[in-house]
């Protein structure tokens, strides 16, 4: 009742079903990802979407890449495009960061795993960007060697991984 009220007097705008955002709010271009972690709570901002953001790639998703549980429901709330991955046990849990964006806490990946995850799917998104994906972090410092190879053998990705990382020294 509170929030039709401030919506007449123009103080809040309505994004969609249970979404409002104060009408003098300035949007990032990280917005959707504030919106992807109101949505699905228990989400992690994987893949493209966190290369993205942690400037590793030149590729622009135009979907928001999403991890959650193999067993979890996908939110119907989610209207956004989102790309949904399912991911189970330690290649969940393993490596999350926390966020703020726009007020909101959002969960995302950090650079080693995320890397890590992108030779795991390197058919879903491309060897290419994987490997830009390497080359990048190692050149930023995002994440040194061992981590990279610490993440890869936790995720079973060492075997995978090793010529390339082999490559970089």
């Amino acid at each position: 009742m509170w929030l039709t009220r401030l919506k007449r007097r123009g103080l809040v705008e309505r994004v969609r079903r249970g979404l409002y955002v104060a009408a003098d709010a300035e949007w990032t271009e990280r917005h959707s990802f504030a919106e992807v972690a109101l949505q699905a709570p228990g989400g992690v901002i994987c893949l493209l979407s966190a290369l993205n953001y942690h400037g590793l790639t030149t590729q622009l998703p135009f979907e928001v890449w999403l991890a959650i549980d193999r067993k979890a429901r996908v939110p119907k709330a989610i209207s956004l495009q989102v790309r949904v991955m399912r991911f189970s046990g330690v290649a969940l849990t393993t490596g999350v960061e926390e966020h703020v964006i726009e007020g909101v806490p959002v969960r995302i990946y950090g650079p080693a795993k995320t890397v890590v995850d992108c030779f795991r799917y390197r058919n879903k998104i491309g060897l290419d960007v994987a490997l830009e994906a390497l080359r990048d972090c190692y050149r930023l410092r995002l994440a040194t060697i061992d981590e990279l190879w610490e993440c890869a053998n936790q995720l079973r990705a060492g075997t995978v991984m090793r010529p390339y990382i082999e490559s970089l020294l």
